[in-house]
């Protein structure tokens, strides 16, 4: 089980989350893009503290929406959905390169992610702009209970699928997120995070926001950098997840 964190996503004279205490206890960062979040020395410089961690880097592309931080759908044109989406990954990709490091995945942020888990039309538009990059690359997607559909059409176009669960979201019972509208969105209680992503390593099972069992199979884990306890709950999980796979 890896360990996944969405960070550089402050931007100009305002900064948000604590990327330089996070990095050293994550497998993965999900580096914004510059249109829901960052700017180009932002991201260069959350570039170099992966690289320098040796933590792995991924596109973390979303809507251009910087004053709603990604979170607010907006309907593009397909050829301009996927146009975006590329931009996003070919620009982290041109700084990477700069550092003699590469893009080795890519997330969709906020509103972009969770359209294309509940709309297999975008789903499939993400995919489209993947397959088509010179180097494809893997897509991380929500785990659910079936994930058969997007399965499909990611093999269609030879998008390889990272399966995530979230450590500190309630689910629906449908094994989709709470929305973040909703007051109990996020789970700010560390020991029960603990205990949930304990149960999920053990019995690859998380309890929904009415205790209903969800059976995931999952390859990361996704704590969220702008949690109040992100630091330290990012320690106890990386302690958890080395204990368990001892």
């Amino acid at each position: 089980m890896k360990l996944n964190c969405d960070l550089g996503e402050g931007f100009g004279c305002w900064q948000k989350g604590l990327d330089a205490e996070i990095m050293p206890f994550i497998d993965y960062a999900n580096i914004a893009c510059g249109f829901h979040a960052s700017d180009p020395l932002t991201m260069r410089k959350t570039v170099k503290l992966a690289k320098a961690n040796n933590v792995g880097i991924g596109a973390h592309p979303g809507y251009a929406d910087l004053i709603g931080f990604g979170r607010r759908s907006i309907a593009y044109p397909a050829d301009e959905l996927i146009a975006i989406i590329q931009y996003q990954i070919g620009a982290l990709q041109a700084l990477c390169e700069n550092e003699d490091t590469c893009v080795s995945y890519v997330k969709p942020h906020g509103a972009l992610y969770n359209d294309m888990m509940r709309d297999l039309n975008i789903f499939t538009l993400v995919c489209q702009a993947i397959s088509a990059l010179k180097y494809p690359l893997p897509l991380m997607i929500q785990a659910l209970p079936n994930t058969s559909a997007f399965k499909t059409i990611a093999e269609q176009y030879g998008v390889p699928l990272w399966f995530e669960a979230f450590a500190d979201r309630h689910y629906q019972d449908n094994g989709l997120l709470t929305p973040r509208s909703n007051a109990n969105a996020v789970i700010e209680n560390e020991d029960e995070v603990l205990a949930r992503c304990r149960l999920l390593i053990d019995k690859q099972q998380l309890l929904s926001e009415n205790n209903q069992n969800i059976a995931l199979q999952v390859d990361t884990l996704c704590v969220h950098g702008d949690n109040p306890q992100a630091v330290a709950l990012v320690k106890q999980l990386r302690a958890l997840i080395d204990d368990m796979y001892k």
